[in-house]
C-alpha cells in the first residue's frame, strides 16, 4: 500500500499513514464544532503505530470535551492547524486524525455520523450513512479487519508497557 500523506496548512508539520484509517466518522458534538469552526469534524481513526511524522513536531494542548473530560490536540506550532486529537493520553493506541489535513481528503468520506443530537439543524445528512445520537458501539460498527487491527494495537501497547 502506498502511504497516505498529509500536513498542516503551512507545511511545517507533515506526516504519513502507513495503512488506511481504521474508520472515518463525522463528529457533530459541540466541541468539534468549536474546534473546527464549522459544522463537524471529520476524523479518521488510525493506530499511533501507523502514523509517522515526516517533518516538524506537533505542539499539544489539552482541550475540554462535551463529556467534561479532556483530550490532547496536536497542532502545528506555527500555523496552529489541528492535525489530530487523542483521548486519554498523548500516547494513545489510536488518534482521531483530521481528514482535511490529508493530501486527498476526498478519498475518506464518513462511514458514520456521531453526536447528531447536537448536529446543526441546517446540516442535511445522507440517509445511506449511519447516524448515531451519541457515540456508536465500535464492535458492532467497525469492519472486522479494523477491529482486528485495533485489538493488535492494544495488545502491542500492553506488551510494550509490561516490558521491564
Amino acid at each position: 500500500m502506498k502511504p497516505i500523506r498529509g500536513q498542516c496548512a503551512c507545511g511545517e508539520v507533515a506526516y504519513q499513514l502507513e495503512r488506511p484509517p481504521l474508520y472515518v466518522h463525522a463528529c457533530h458534538c459541540t466541541r468539534c464544532q468549536r474546534e473546527t469552526g464549522t459544522a463537524f469534524a471529520l476524523n479518521a481513526m488510525i493506530e499511533t503505530s501507523q502514523l509517522t511524522v515526516l517533518r516538524g513536531h506537533a505542539q499539544f494542548a489539552k482541550l475540554p470535551t462535551d463529556s467534561g473530560n479532556r483530550h490532547w490536540a496536536a497542532c502545528c506550532p506555527r500555523c496552529h492547524t489541528l492535525l489530530w486529537n487523542a483521548h486519554g493520553s498523548r500516547s494513545p493506541v489510536i488518534v482521531y486524525l483530521r481528514v482535511g489535513t490529508l493530501e486527498a481528503p476526498q478519498a475518506w468520506p464518513p462511514q458514520a455520523h456521531i453526536f447528531v443530537r447536537s448536529k446543526l439543524p441546517w446540516m442535511v445528512l445522507e440517509p445511506a450513512v449511519p447516524a448515531f445520537a451519541a457515540y456508536y458501539d465500535v464492535a458492532g460498527t467497525w469492519p472486522a479487519d479494523s477491529l482486528a487491527r485495533y485489538a493488535e494495537a492494544k495488545a502491542a501497547r500492553a506488551a510494550k508497557a509490561a516490558r521491564p
